[in-house]
Order: structure tokens, then sequence, then C-alpha cells
């Protein structure tokens, strides 16, 4: 039997289909167009029907784009609705605020003008105005920036031994005046052998970030007015019976850490306050000095330790002991940092950077060492210096960097050899009382002892000192680069002004600051802003609106 094979044409529509299609289409047009006709019609018989006119709105004008009050102080604001405003009666009034920290809400007026006596905390908001129409229901609104500040809100926290007594003073930038012993009245218990005023932008409570360091103990401070409350002190922040008196507290990476009687303790903070837990180091006592990384924001952070035992210096990273890293000793040398960074890194080699010399000291006393923000490979890694002193009484330079383990974020590198010099022909410089501060702005070192500040080129081949400041009659008690915080005030360039405080002869306190950006870091030409009246001086921090 043959079999046959049928071919299949393309489907088309037969003709009826299409004439169908044609009619629907011009049915569809006829049909839109006695619509709109029929709508057109409709509304020109209902325009005899209602009377349209346009909404005569309200101009509110009388209101600044900003306003700065002080804590109890009477905020007045009149404001005009215009001409088109009806009776004040047939409106309700809303002033409402912001916060800018919380984004908390609150009504503070309801009145067409506002009279209020600010109960609020200090802050920045935002400031809206509202006025609607009870008939209608239409409303129009007015904002502006509202800053509520109260003495302490911005200024210099200046920390003073008054007869061995911790003190803190406070030069305010809000009244531009100086007020002394804040902490009196607010319930702190008074200490002993005042050390340093620290303020932590975060890793601590939002509600009590500044710590007041003493040879007794630790304590924070509230952020308003610098209230004290019984759970401030420090012995709610360690996990351990032990008290810890640290001599000042570095944040970097998930965590902080701090120093007390030769031990180091590490407190992890991801989402909640952690706690200081057991020592770091066992074995062996460290400096109480404590470097890391203070130009960028590693992932993985490394610190820096000195073993004052051994007399080497020592890294810590925590992340180390993941097990996703290989779980090893979280503390080990420098050099054996250096070649775990190396073997965790695909750059191998380059995450670690040797230009500045070849070994790390041996033997040496660690005599001060400082974070700066100075970070001359531009790897988001800042960088410390540590002063030490060899057998001979030589004094020598070293700059280290610490960055991320892990090279996450921004920062290439792990650890950088940054510079050695030697320092021994530098006048004075070998004296006990010598006091050192590390610029942020270019690579120069300050010391001051007794009455003079010399300033030292360290990219010169042999540095030499070179006098900068004489105060006659005077000895410097601190000097310091004030580290800001928060981009609103490291724009305005100020981390670059250099902090001298003397004492005369009196016994009577003086704080100086010298401008440095614009200077470039040569004060000998500079007119400082002096302020005087206080106790001797042993630290400043800028308190920063916060």
């Amino acid at each position: 039997m043959t079999k046959m094979h049928l071919t299949r044409k393309p489907e088309r529509p037969c003709l009826s289909q299409s004439r169908k299609m044609k009619k629907m289409k011009k049915y569809s047009i006829a049909l839109i167009a006695t619509y709109v006709v029929l709508i057109m019609s409709s509304c020109a018989r209902d325009l005899g029907n209602y009377d349209y006119h346009d909404i005569e709105g309200l101009e509110i004008s009388g209101v600044k784009d900003s306003y700065g009050v002080l804590v109890k102080e009477r905020l007045l604001i009149t404001p005009s609705l215009g001409a088109n405003a009806s009776a004040e009666g047939d409106y309700n009034y809303e002033w409402k605020v912001i916060s800018s920290t919380t984004n908390e809400e609150t009504v503070i007026g309801e009145g067409k003008n506002l009279d209020y006596e600010m109960l609020l905390v200090p802050d920045i908001y935002t400031l809206f105005y509202k006025v609607t129409e009870k008939e209608s229901g239409l409303f129009w609104r007015s904002q502006c920036e509202l800053i509520v500040s109260d003495i302490y809100t911005e200024g210099w926290m200046v920390l003073c031994s008054d007869q061995g007594s911790a003190r803190l003073d406070m030069i305010s930038d809000v009244t531009s005046k100086t007020y002394h012993d804040v902490l009196k009245g607010k319930g702190a218990p008074q200490y002993k052998g005042p050390r340093k005023i620290q303020w932590l932008k975060d890793k601590t409570s939002p509600d009590s970030p500044f710590y007041l360091l003493t040879d007794e103990g630790a304590t924070r401070l509230g952020k308003n007015s610098f209230i004290w409350k019984p759970e401030y002190d420090f012995k709610y922040e360690v996990a351990i019976s032990k008290k810890l008196i640290p001599h000042s507290i570095v944040s970097a990476g998930f965590g902080k850490m701090v120093v007390s009687e030769g031990k180091a303790y590490y407190a992890e903070v991801m989402g909640i306050d952690g706690l200081y837990g057991n020592p770091v180091n066992k074995e062996f006592e460290v400096s109480p000095y404590i470097g890391a990384n203070s130009g960028g924001e590693p992932y993985a952070a490394l610190y820096l330790l000195y073993d004052t035992d051994a007399k080497r210096f020592m890294a810590y990273c925590p992340l180390m002991e993941s097990p996703d890293l290989g779980s090893y000793d979280p503390l080990v040398t420098m050099p054996e940092m250096e070649e775990i960074a190396i073997s965790l890194n695909k750059n191998g080699a380059s995450a670690v950077v040797k230009t500045g010399f070849d070994e790390y000291p041996d033997g040496m006393d660690l005599l001060y060492m400082e974070n700066t923000q100075y970070d001359p490979g531009n790897g988001k890694m800042g960088r410390t210096c540590a002063i030490l002193k060899d057998e001979s009484g030589n004094i020598w330079l070293y700059g280290i960097q610490m960055g991320d383990l892990l090279t996450f974020q921004d920062c290439p590198y792990v650890i950088g050899r940054s510079i050695k010099a030697d320092l021994s022909s530098c006048e004075e410089i070998k004296s006990p009382e010598a006091i050192f501060a590390f610029s942020s702005l270019k690579n120069y070192m300050y010391y001051a002892v007794r009455d003079k500040v010399y300033r030292v080129d360290l990219s010169a081949e042999h540095p030499v000192s070179e006098l900068q400041i004489s105060l006659s009659g005077e000895e410097i008690t601190c000097m310091k680069f004030n580290l800001y915080q928060t981009p609103a005030y490291q724009t305005k360039k100020k981390q670059y002004d250099l902090i001298v405080a003397s004492q005369d002869t009196k016994g009577e306190g003086k704080l100086r600051i010298y401008e440095g950006y614009n200077s470039d870091g040569d004060f000998k030409n500079v007119t400082p802003e002096v302020y005087d009246g206080f106790a001797k001086i042993v630290d400043v921090s800028y308190r920063e609106r916060n």
C-alpha cells in the first residue's frame, strides 16, 4: 500500500474573517468618537452648575532656614500666613520636630506662633510648621533646621590634676566661655591621678560615650551635661573579676582594646556592647601603648603591642582564631604575623610593604607610641609611631602601619614597615622629661622638653631638631594633635593644629592652640589661641557635636 505524504499550508484568515475584523475596527473607532462627544457635551452643560476657581493658598513667611537655641532658653517664632489667610480660628497649627539621631517625632507647639521653653535634648532637628484649614482639610507646611545645644555640647574638654585629683573643665564653643569642674554635683566619684579624657564615637553606649581614665579607675560620662550614673563605672564593661585601670581605649575593626597593669584586654563589639575578657597576653607584660589603624576602617583589624619582657613588637588579630582562617594563635611576633599575612592573601608578598626598614627592633625600651592618620603609602592604614631607646641610650623612631589582615575593604595592605630614623642627634631628645606628638599632615615629629617645643623633619636622611616654640617661665605638661572623628570637623583641617598645655610658676595651667594646616606644620610664627585659669593640664580632647 502506497503511503501518502500530506504537506500542510500556512494558515491565514479567510476572507470572511478579514471582513469581520475591518468592521469591528470601524465600530470601535465610531464608539470612541461618540463617547468623547458625550463627555464634552456633558462638561459643557456642567459649566453652568459649578463655581470653579483657583485655590488661594497661604504663603508662610517669617520662618528662618535655621535656628540655634540653648536648653531652657525660649524659642520664639512668629510666622506670617500672607494676604490670603482668613481668621486665625479657621486653621489648626502644629510645630513638630524630628531628631536627626533617633528619628523620634515630638510636637512642641499647637498655636499660630511658637513660644517654647527648650526642653529637648541637645541634637540637630528638622522643625516642621503645618497649617491646616479646618473646613477643607487642605494644609500648608514649612520646615527649617533646629540646632539645640547646652553649654557642653561642643568645645575643648580639659582634664586637670587639681592637687592630684581629677578635675574636668570645659572651653565651650557654644557660649565662648570656660567652665571649671563641670563634674561637680553630677554624682561622679572623685578620682586621684587623672590620665586621659576620651570620646569613643562608636563601640560604646551612645548615651555615655565619654571616658574618664585615672590611676584609681575609669568611668563613662553622660552625653548630656556629663551626667554620671553608677552603671557607667568601667567595672560593668568587664566580664572577669578583676578591676581594670586602662591608660587609653583603642578601637579598630569589630572591637576595642585596653591595657591595665601590663595585661591587654580585648572586647568584641558587633551590634551589642561587648565585655573585656581574659588577658590576651598571659606569659609576658606589655607596654600601656596600643597601635592600630587610625587611617581607615579595617575588617580584620591588627593591634600592635610591645612585649616589655622580651622587648619586641607583637601583633594581635582576634579574627585569626577563626577556623575559616586556620585557627592561628591571635598573638604572634611581627615577623610571624607578616608570614601569616602573606599566606592568607592572594596578593602574597605584596600584602606586606618592607620599604622602611629591614628588621624590627630587638632589645630596646619603648618610651612612647602614638597612632596617626599620616598615610605615606596611601593605603588607608595611617601610621603608628614608636619612640625607643637602645642600650647605649640612643633614641630611635620606628613607623609601623597596621592594615587589614584580609585586605577586605579599601585597605590593600596588611602591614607596612614605614620608617626607621636615628633621632639621637636631636637637641635634648634624650631627656626623660620629653613629651612627643606626631603630625597627621606631614612627615613631622614634635617633642617638648620643659618650656620648649622642637620639630623634626622625618623625611631627612639625618633628622635634626628645629626650635618651634619657647614658653619662658612655663613647663609644658601636655602636647598633642587632636584626631577628629566626624567628617564635619575633619573637613575644617583642625586635626593639624598643635595643642600645647603648660603650667607657670604659680601653678596655673594654660592651653594654647596653634593653627597647623595653613602654616604647613611650621609653628614658629603662629600666634596661638590662649586659654588660662586651669590647674595642671594632663590631657585635652575636643568634644564634637554628637
